[in-house]
């Protein structure tokens, strides 16, 4: 007996013993990483302008600034590579996944050459120029002074821009001719003759009441002078570079894989966008899948409203008929602002954990609107700003009202602005968690909340249910499209034709679109096999939990870490059901 208890209480003290080093081991891990942390946000934070104590007035994108930080970039990640995940606590393994999958990409972005593309189809470093507005504080005279030095700085930012898109001509590193054309008027849109109309004088127009009236006008002149002497010159550099030079010498082909390296890139961006290590044929193949199963729903949907006539038929009626269209910017924006308040009242019903931040509806900015697609949701850059979910208002005959339930759903709530708040809101982690974006969960949520709309009672008519399916297909199609171009041989005309002739998008948007995939390889991919995730993991969990599964738990299971890739969602959801499996278990 005695000889039992002495065994035992030595296999008690060796596993005390293990438990203890375990645990040290863990705490030394983890101290470990939230040092790089500390030090990779210390040495972000020495980079923003935007922050006072550095005294910088604009980013510096020169080719010395680059490489340092590209060998700066590079030492914090492989001491972050050298951490042994498994050594770290479950919190502190996300962290680590999440600043591993954020500084890769920013190593990889340097050496794929992705500074020589400052510019999409969409728009560019030129239209984001203005977002710098919101960026700034306008709280003291100091604080205009230095938004107006900032303003007159600009013009090496964009002489240092200049720089890389020449070496990219140089290289056959630039966007495709094709997708320029038009792209000059979004830089003429910002040179205006009335300088007080300029997106840059909006600070001036408002000022606060206790700088004194003659120090606002002093402020007011200069930012004119600025205006007039630096901006509008400088943007019409710019515009001649553009004109005369970049587009008439940009690149004949549209496929990523005549890039140098090009098969290596596209793939390489395929597993940033999508978290996944699938290659162009499996997606490729995917997506011709989806497109199957979606076309019959809307064939379905066709019948039911009793037209005769084609598929296409019954799309050209829903692209030209009148009653599918605001006559005013107004009343689209009054549209998308009621859909938005709809769903508002439905949250609760999905959602046990919601976020305290607003958002607005407000129209595309005028600079970006002619080639910008038909609305995006914009974040707050502060935490005394709203989110902003954008329509574009511009050529309202290309903007359907069928489809607008789903744009809103998407971009708004219960999509991007719910699921892009929770994530800024998150407490008792480091600060680059509340920022990250990783596009195969936030886009596939996107497309997941417009699925959601069918469970919180929108799509009643059987055109919006169509627009809802267009929208869908439109996800699925861009497998198929932005693989065929860039890796399958596929022609601009072919992948148009594919688009248009799956959806009801208006010829306008299915041009806009297929630029933008042109010059933003394998971005498109990320929505369908995010959302694909989304759902996959929710039926896993409702069968593994019968009645005991609960979609408000569920939801805020997917949210809570927020932006994550989808591996690690994957994890998330399934401990998340084996924990409930073994509490419903522990019951009986």
């Amino acid at each position: 007996m005695n000889k039992l208890i002495f065994i035992f209480f030595s296999i008690f003290i060796l596993s005390a013993c293990a438990q203890t080093a375990d645990d040290n081991q863990v705490q030394a891990s983890d101290a470990q990483l939230l040092q790089i942390i500390d030090e990779q946000k210390a040495y972000q934070d020495s980079l923003n302008p935007f922050k006072k104590e550095n005294n910088i007035l604009y980013y510096d994108v020169s080719p010395e600034a680059l490489a340092k930080d590209h060998e700066i970039t590079a030492g914090i990640y492989q001491r972050l590579q050298a951490i042994d995940k498994s050594t770290l606590s479950f919190d502190n393994q996300i962290n680590h996944t999440i600043l591993s999958y954020k500084l890769k990409n920013e190593l990889d972005s340097y050496t794929n050459f992705d500074h020589y593309l400052p510019i999409t189809a969409e728009g560019g470093f030129h239209a984001y120029m203005t977002f710098m507005v919101n960026r700034s504080t306008f709280k003291s005279t100091e604080d205009y002074q230095t938004y107006l030095k900032r303003l007159v700085a600009l013009d090496t930012y964009f002489e240092q821009q200049t720089y890389w898109m020449k070496k990219g001509l140089e290289t056959g590193i630039s966007q495709p001719q094709v997708v320029l054309e038009g792209f000059e008027h979004s830089i003429s849109s910002l040179i205006v003759d009335d300088v007080t109309k300029s997106e840059f004088y909006r600070p001036f127009i408002t000022m606060p009441d206790y700088i004194s009236a003659e120090q606002q006008q002093a402020l007011k002149q200069q930012a004119q002078t600025i205006i007039s002497e630096n901006i509008n010159p400088m943007y019409q550099r710019f515009y001649d570079f553009m004109v005369d030079v970049y587009i008439p010498n940009a690149r004949q082909t549209i496929a990523a894989k005549d890039f140098p390296n090009g098969s290596e890139f596209y793939q390489n961006r395929i597993e940033h966008y999508t978290t996944l290590t699938m290659n162009a044929d499996e997606i490729h193949n995917i997506g011709l899948k989806e497109v199957a199963r979606i076309r019959a729903e809307m064939e379905e949907v066709i019948v039911e409203v009793g037209f005769e006539g084609s598929f296409a038929e019954f799309v050209e009626f829903l692209r030209t008929d009148p009653q599918f269209y605001a006559t005013t910017p107004e009343q689209l924006l009054k549209e998308a602002s009621y859909i938005a308040k709809k769903m508002d009242a439905k949250l609760p019903s999905l959602f046990k954990t919601l976020p305290r931040t607003p958002y607005g509806v407000i129209p595309v900015p005028a600079s970006l609107a002619p080639k910008y697609t038909t609305g995006r949701y914009s974040g707050p850059s502060r935490d005394d700003q709203p989110g902003n979910y954008w329509v574009n208002t511009y050529a309202l005959d290309r903007r359907p009202l069928y489809v607008l339930e789903a744009l809103t759903l998407h971009e708004a709530v219960p999509g991007h602005h719910l699921q892009g708040s929770i994530a800024r809101e998150m407490e008792n982690v480091p600060e680059f968690r509340n920022q990250t974006y990783i596009s195969a969960f936030g886009e596939g949520w996107g497309l997941y909340s417009e699925y959601l709309g069918i469970e919180a009672g929108f799509y009643q008519d059987p055109y919006s249910r169509f627009g809802r399916l267009t929208y869908e297909m439109w996800r699925a199609v861009r497998l198929v499209v932005d693989t065929g171009m860039h890796m399958k041989g596929w022609s601009r005309q072919k992948a148009m034709d594919y688009l248009a002739n799956n959806s009801a998008l208006s010829l306008h948007n299915v041009k806009t679109e297929i630029d933008r995939y042109i010059s933003w390889p394998a971005q498109a991919l990320s929505y369908k096999l995010g959302e694909i995730t989304i759902k996959s993991l929710r039926v896993e969990a409702e069968q593994a939990l019968g009645e005991n599964f609960d979609l408000r738990e569920f939801h805020d299971q997917v949210l809570k870490n927020g932006s994550i890739p989808l591996s690690l969602l994957e994890t998330i959801i399934r401990d998340y059901i084996a924990q409930k499996q073994s509490e419903i278990n522990a019951t009986h």
